[in-house]
Protein backbone atom coordinates (compact mmCIF):
# COMPACT_ATOMS: atom_id res chain seq x y z
CA UNK A 1 0.00 0.00 0.00
CA UNK A 2 1.21 3.47 -0.86
CA UNK A 3 0.48 6.55 1.22
CA UNK A 4 0.99 10.18 0.28
CA UNK A 5 1.59 12.28 3.36
CA UNK A 6 1.05 16.02 2.93
CA UNK A 7 2.02 18.90 5.16
CA UNK A 8 2.26 22.67 5.11
CA UNK A 9 -1.21 24.06 4.58
CA UNK A 10 -2.71 26.85 6.66
CA UNK A 11 -3.99 30.40 6.76
CA UNK A 12 -2.03 33.20 5.12
CA UNK A 13 -2.71 36.80 4.17
CA UNK A 14 -2.89 37.87 0.52
CA UNK A 15 0.60 38.34 -0.85
CA UNK A 16 2.03 35.84 1.59
CA UNK A 17 3.75 32.51 1.01
CA UNK A 18 3.22 28.88 1.95
CA UNK A 19 5.14 25.73 1.24
CA UNK A 20 3.43 22.36 0.76
CA UNK A 21 5.27 19.08 1.00
CA UNK A 22 4.30 15.55 0.10
CA UNK A 23 6.19 12.30 0.48
CA UNK A 24 5.19 8.88 -0.78
CA UNK A 25 5.72 5.98 1.57
CA UNK A 26 5.15 2.25 1.38
CA UNK A 27 6.45 -0.62 -0.71
CA UNK A 28 6.92 0.33 -4.33
CA UNK A 29 9.65 0.67 -6.95
CA UNK A 30 9.49 4.41 -7.65
CA UNK A 31 7.22 7.31 -8.48
CA UNK A 32 6.78 7.99 -12.20
CA UNK A 33 5.39 11.46 -11.66
CA UNK A 34 4.12 13.63 -8.83
CA UNK A 35 2.24 16.85 -8.59
CA UNK A 36 -0.41 18.99 -6.94
CA UNK A 37 -4.08 19.56 -7.67
CA UNK A 38 -6.57 21.74 -5.82
CA UNK A 39 -10.30 21.95 -5.31
CA UNK A 40 -12.14 25.04 -4.21
CA UNK A 41 -15.68 24.88 -2.79
CA UNK A 42 -18.21 24.31 -5.55
CA UNK A 43 -15.53 23.78 -8.18
CA UNK A 44 -13.91 20.81 -9.88
CA UNK A 45 -10.49 19.58 -8.91
CA UNK A 46 -7.88 21.23 -11.11
CA UNK A 47 -4.20 20.84 -11.85
CA UNK A 48 -1.87 23.25 -10.07
CA UNK A 49 1.54 21.90 -11.06
CA UNK A 50 3.07 18.56 -11.83
CA UNK A 51 6.09 16.75 -13.12
CA UNK A 52 5.32 14.56 -16.07
CA UNK A 53 7.00 11.23 -16.78
CA UNK A 54 9.83 12.93 -18.65
CA UNK A 55 10.69 15.18 -15.73
CA UNK A 56 9.44 18.43 -17.24
CA UNK A 57 6.97 20.60 -15.34
CA UNK A 58 3.46 21.74 -16.14
CA UNK A 59 1.78 24.66 -14.38
CA UNK A 60 -1.75 26.02 -14.43
CA UNK A 61 -1.79 29.44 -16.11
CA UNK A 62 -3.22 30.96 -12.94
CA UNK A 63 -0.14 30.08 -10.88
CA UNK A 64 2.70 30.58 -13.38
CA UNK A 65 5.35 32.88 -12.01
CA UNK A 66 4.04 32.53 -8.45
CA UNK A 67 4.26 28.81 -7.65
CA UNK A 68 7.26 26.53 -8.03
CA UNK A 69 7.21 22.75 -7.89
CA UNK A 70 10.33 20.80 -6.96
CA UNK A 71 11.06 17.18 -6.27
CA UNK A 72 13.40 14.90 -4.37
CA UNK A 73 13.40 11.72 -6.41
CA UNK A 74 15.44 9.84 -3.83
CA UNK A 75 12.71 10.43 -1.25
CA UNK A 76 9.81 10.24 -3.71
CA UNK A 77 8.77 13.65 -2.45
CA UNK A 78 7.44 16.80 -4.04
CA UNK A 79 7.21 20.36 -2.75
CA UNK A 80 5.09 23.28 -3.88
CA UNK A 81 6.38 26.74 -3.01
CA UNK A 82 3.52 29.21 -3.26
CA UNK A 83 4.32 32.92 -3.33
CA UNK A 84 2.19 36.03 -3.88
CA UNK A 85 -0.87 34.13 -2.76
CA UNK A 86 -4.29 35.42 -3.73
CA UNK A 87 -7.72 34.81 -2.26
CA UNK A 88 -8.58 32.75 -5.33
CA UNK A 89 -5.83 30.29 -4.37
CA UNK A 90 -7.97 29.23 -1.41
CA UNK A 91 -8.70 25.52 -1.80
CA UNK A 92 -7.92 22.06 -0.54
CA UNK A 93 -4.63 21.04 -2.13
CA UNK A 94 -4.08 17.39 -3.00
CA UNK A 95 -0.82 15.65 -3.69
CA UNK A 96 -0.93 13.26 -6.63
CA UNK A 97 1.50 10.54 -7.59
CA UNK A 98 1.70 7.94 -10.31
CA UNK A 99 3.55 5.02 -8.76
CA UNK A 100 5.45 2.20 -10.38
CA UNK A 101 4.85 -0.69 -7.98
CA UNK A 102 7.51 -2.79 -9.71
CA UNK A 103 10.33 -1.88 -12.08
CA UNK A 104 8.81 -0.78 -15.39
CA UNK A 105 9.88 -2.10 -18.77
CA UNK A 106 10.15 1.46 -20.02
CA UNK A 107 9.62 4.99 -18.79
CA UNK A 108 6.39 5.07 -20.81
CA UNK A 109 4.77 2.40 -18.65
CA UNK A 110 1.76 3.63 -16.69
CA UNK A 111 1.89 3.77 -12.92
CA UNK A 112 -0.85 3.40 -10.33
CA UNK A 113 -2.49 6.72 -9.35
CA UNK A 114 -2.60 7.75 -5.70
CA UNK A 115 -3.96 10.83 -3.93
CA UNK A 116 -3.11 12.42 -0.61
CA UNK A 117 -5.76 13.26 1.95
CA UNK A 118 -5.66 16.97 1.11
CA UNK A 119 -4.46 20.00 3.01
CA UNK A 120 -6.40 23.26 3.37
CA UNK A 121 -4.88 26.50 2.10
CA UNK A 122 -6.81 29.63 3.02
CA UNK A 123 -5.75 33.06 1.76
CA UNK A 124 -7.57 35.77 3.64
CA UNK A 125 -6.95 39.03 5.45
Amino acid sequence: QVQLVESGGGLVQPGGSLRLSCEASGHFFSSKSMGWFRQAPGKQRELVARFNGGGSTVYADSVKGRFTISSDSAKNAVTLQMNSLKSEDTAVYYCYAEIWMTEPYSSDDDGVPYWGQGTQVTVSS
